[in-house]
This record gives C-alpha cells, structure tokens and sequence, in this order.
C-alpha cells in the first residue's frame, strides 16, 4: 500500500514547558505526512472531505529542539467508506512515536460517510 516519508526538525514552538517536543507535533506532523502521500498520489482534492474519526499516538521518547525527524506514513487498511493510515516519527536516537488515523469519505453536503470514488481506490491501494 502507498507510504511516502518525510522529515521535520523539532522547532522551538514544538516544544513543551519540560523542552522537549510537545504531545500535539506527532499529530500534525502524521496530518503533513497525509497531505504528501495524497498530492503524491493525485487525490489532493481529498482535502475537506476525510474527517478523522479516530486518532491514536502511542509515544516512545522524547524529542528535543532541533533534532531531525523522519515520518514514515501509510495507508494500513482501506474499507468501503473508511481507512486507516499509521505512521511512525523516528528521532536521532530511534523510535520515538507510532500511531494511526482514521478516517472516513464524507463530502461536505452529506451528514454521513459515503463509499470511496474509484480514482481513490485506485491511488490508495483498496480493493474495488
């Protein structure tokens, strides 16, 4: 299924009272690597569409100013109206940070999900 990588440094607004990285930067860091792996693979127009409906982080050290960090992001499961992407955020020092998002295919004028359009299935990896 598609994976895409990329890399942050851990800037001083990262960085919580104790100075190491804040709990919330794996997050938007998962949500920047999701943004790669969609333009990546043609289905940028997602945006808007895929609100989450589950998030989990489990954190495995701690990351301080300045240090380079590469985040591995994927798509893990593909369901008729859901996915789940999971991510790992590895440090200087290894493993800092795994985790997976949920998210459904909701247009913006439906109140609930709707099943994914072919072109999605195609980019993403789900089975027609």
């Amino acid at each position: 299924m598609p994976e895409v990588t990329i890399e942050r440094a851990v800037e001083w607004y990262d960085t919580d009272a104790a100075g190491h990285q804040h709990h919330s930067v794996i997050l938007r860091w998962a949500e920047a690597a999701e943004a790669e792996l969609c333009r990546r693979h043609g289905v940028a127009w997602l945006f808007g569409r895929t609100p989450r409906v589950r998030h989990e982080v489990d954190y495995r050290s701690r990351l301080w100013f300045g240090e380079l960090c590469k985040i591995r992001f994927w798509v893990e499961s593909f369901g008729r109206t859901s996915l789940t992407f999971a991510f790992e955020v590895h440090g200087e020092h290894g493993l800092a940070a795994t985790g997976s998002v949920v998210v459904v295919h909701a247009e913006p004028d439906q109140e609930s999900a709707s099943p994914w359009p072919p072109e999605v299935v195609a980019a993403l990896g789900g089975e027609s």
